[in-house]
């Protein structure tokens, strides 16, 4: 039973996942943020935040159309508890890295792995420095895999052990993409322009460019040539260094588009694809069930 003193301590406490909120928000100065930031609805950072402005009895923001300011108080606040919570937060990291080791070992096919999750994973380890990824890669399904793993990532429903239940966490959609230079040299407007290029194809997804051939009502067109390359993500280099045009899940662009080393001249002209899901081998630990929370996250992050 807790002494006088220390429900009294607990008593002059504010409640700490308001306080939290209330940081987040404060930091990028909107709740919309700080709700993608802590993956909670805008709602939900608001309640906190009243209640949290309840609880001291003084207003912490002024609410603005489509932004928050802080007042006087909810700078003093932030200025004064913000250092504090980085003490916490340091506090803990440093207990977890001294923790005996965790690990949680992961499944995945090798274009995912290095287009998608590997340029994440810095930010996973970040959050939990006391947990290891360990990943492997190969083509066959999770029912065939050839080691242990904790969790997996496939695309679809099929191939799965029946032990496990796979849940969707992403959705993803073919698109065309090519390096700008290729389009400077012959500009695209419309679909049957791909008639005077090269399509690059992946082997392990011949069939991508039939389909999407068919989904445009394009099923007849033949390109000037093509290029079959191993996996889907030496074809997205390929199509970077200028050899052609590739069709690719939007899963596996990572930064090629938005840093400028692939353009996507038809972006009216996608093909929707059964979503990626993950699922996790019977009785595994709290770190699986962390790293698939963390990955529900960075799938809405988009």
């Amino acid at each position: 039973m807790r002494d006088k003193n220390s429900r009294m301590v607990s008593a002059k406490l504010p409640p700490l996942n308001a306080l939290r909120a209330f940081l987040v928000a404060a930091r990028h100065q909107s709740f919309s943020r700080a709700a993608v930031e802590l993956n909670v609805t805008h709602g939900a950072i608001s309640r906190q935040v009243r209640g949290l402005e309840e609880f001291l009895g003084v207003a912490l923001f002024e609410r603005q159309v489509r932004k928050v300011v802080l007042t006087e108080e909810g700078q003093q606040l932030f200025a004064e508890t913000s250092p504090a919570m980085e003490q916490i937060g340091a506090a803990a990291r440093a207990l977890m890295v001294r923790a005996p080791a965790r690990t949680v070992r992961i499944n995945a096919r090798p274009s995912f792995a290095v287009r998608w999750l590997i340029p994440r994973l810095p930010d996973f380890v970040a959050h939990y420095p006391g947990i290891a990824p360990q990943l492997s890669t190969t083509l066959l399904p999770p029912e065939k895999a050839p080691e242990a793993f904790d969790i997996a990532m496939r695309r679809g429903v099929s191939g799965w052990p029946s032990s496990i239940k796979a849940q969707p966490f992403l959705e993803d959609e073919l698109v065309v993409v090519a390096a700008p230079s290729l389009l400077k040299k012959k500009p695209i407007l419309e679909a049957k322009s791909l008639a005077q290029h090269t399509l690059l194809v992946c082997k392990t997804r011949k069939q991508d460019w039939d389909d999407w051939k068919m989904h445009v009502g394009l099923p007849r067109l033949r390109p000037a040539a093509r290029l079959q390359l191993d996996h889907s993500h030496i074809m997205l280099q390929a199509a970077v260094d200028g050899l052609g045009f590739a069709l690719t899940a939007r899963s596996l662009l990572g930064m090629d588009v938005k840093q400028g080393r692939l353009v996507c001249p038809l972006p009216a002209l996608r093909m929707s694809l059964e979503p990626i899901y993950y699922g996790s081998a019977p009785g595994v630990g709290r770190e699986t069930h962390l790293f698939a929370a963390w990955l529900d996250r960075q799938a809405a992050l988009g």
